[in-house]
């Protein structure tokens, strides 16, 4: 059984940076699709960036260049570096792991989720 658990949260002033981490087990991570999604209560789910397992990454057009999804295989974590911080950010974030990205909602692992919030 997958497991994965988020890291790195907190809070941060808007124009401010974090990095999370999201730490892999039970599965094999470097073949997986893996991806941040971020939930706001009395919002959409918003998938932030999916890197699948050829390290292709797509981002979300409200993250685009200043979110990055990075893995390391060998360490089997995930991470998300989060630059330039808008309020709008403000949401608890989640990983996810599937063996093919259109599952990672139906079929996947998830963490337990690590808050984020921006103050303007």
């Amino acid at each position: 059984q997958g497991q994965l658990a988020e890291s790195g949260g907190g809070s941060v002033e808007a124009g401010g940076s974090l990095r999370l981490s999201c730490a892999a087990s039970g599965f094999t991570f470097r073949t997986y699709c893996l991806a941040w999604f971020r939930l706001v209560p009395g919002k959409a789910r918003e998938d932030v960036p999916t890197s699948d397992y050829s390290d292709i990454t797509t981002y979300a057009d409200s993250v685009q260049g200043r979110f990055t999804i990075s893995r390391d295989n060998a360490r089997e974590i995930l991470y998300l570096q989060m630059d330039n911080l808008k309020p709008e950010d403000t949401a608890m974030y989640y990983c996810a792991a599937a063996i093919r990205c259109d599952w990672l909602h139906t079929h996947g692992y998830w963490g337990q989720g690590t808050q984020v919030t921006v103050s303007s």
